[in-house]
């Protein structure tokens, strides 16, 4: 996945989701939005004195990976756009 972030002034972080047709059908979309929003959700508790709005950009991939191996992606993801703010 594509993982974006800019800083906002909210008291927490925020997600958004954009899945294109090129994803696959409705409900492939969705079953890929709902995975980001529940992995998101299971790490939005953490401690962090940054807050971000990220943008999340699912790729084919995705599909098919197991739900593990999408939570370590994100969170690496998150980790490296942290590190750099």
């Amino acid at each position: 996945m594509t993982l974006l972030a800019q800083p906002n002034d909210r008291s927490c972080d925020r997600l958004g989701i954009t899945a294109s047709r090129r994803l696959g059908g409705a409900v492939v979309r969705n079953r890929a939005k709902r995975r980001l929003r529940e992995i998101f959700r299971r790490h939005q508790q953490e401690a962090c004195t940054q807050r971000l709005d990220f943008v999340a950009i699912p790729k084919r991939e995705s599909i098919l990976a197991p739900f593990a191996a999408i939570e370590a992606d994100f969170r690496a993801a998150v980790d490296r756009l942290r590190a750099r703010r």
